[in-house]
């Protein structure tokens, strides 16, 4: 059975692909899960998260922009955007506890990102989870 972490990842993957400009990727999203053995609760956890991420892109991608200081929300790397607008949604829109929402995102950044990563968007949404 999967893990919550292992539909995040999943869940990372989709907006990746999503944001490359693949915006039919929900239609696969069912073989995607199933790929990565992600079923029944988490499968439905997954498909929540993905869906509301994407239903609320606007919003998500406002306050990340409103938190990034210096950094140009353009220039940064397409993994750590989908990992932040990920954290950033459920700390915003999901209410899930924040500290578990920053670990995840530091823990997925740690495993798909490169090394800086992690600590750039710890930064950015406990500054969104602080506002909260």
């Amino acid at each position: 059975m999967a893990t919550r972490h292992q539909a995040r990842t999943a869940v990372v993957g989709l907006l990746y692909a999503y944001d490359l400009g693949n915006q039919n990727i929900a239609k696969f999203q069912d073989e995607i899960l199933e790929e990565g053995k992600i079923r029944n609760k988490q499968k439905e956890f997954s498909e929540s998260l993905f869906e509301g991420c994407i239903e609320n892109l606007e919003l998500v991608d406002i306050e990340i922009k409103k938190h990034m200081k210096e950094w140009d929300y353009d220039g940064i790397g397409k993994v750590e955007k989908a990992i932040m607008r990920l954290g950033a949604y459920e700390i915003l829109v999901a209410k899930t506890d924040r500290a578990i929402i920053i670990n995840e995102a530091v823990e997925l950044a740690k495993a798909l990102a490169d090394e800086k990563s992690p600590q750039f968007i710890n930064g950015v949404l406990d500054a969104i989870g602080k506002e909260q």
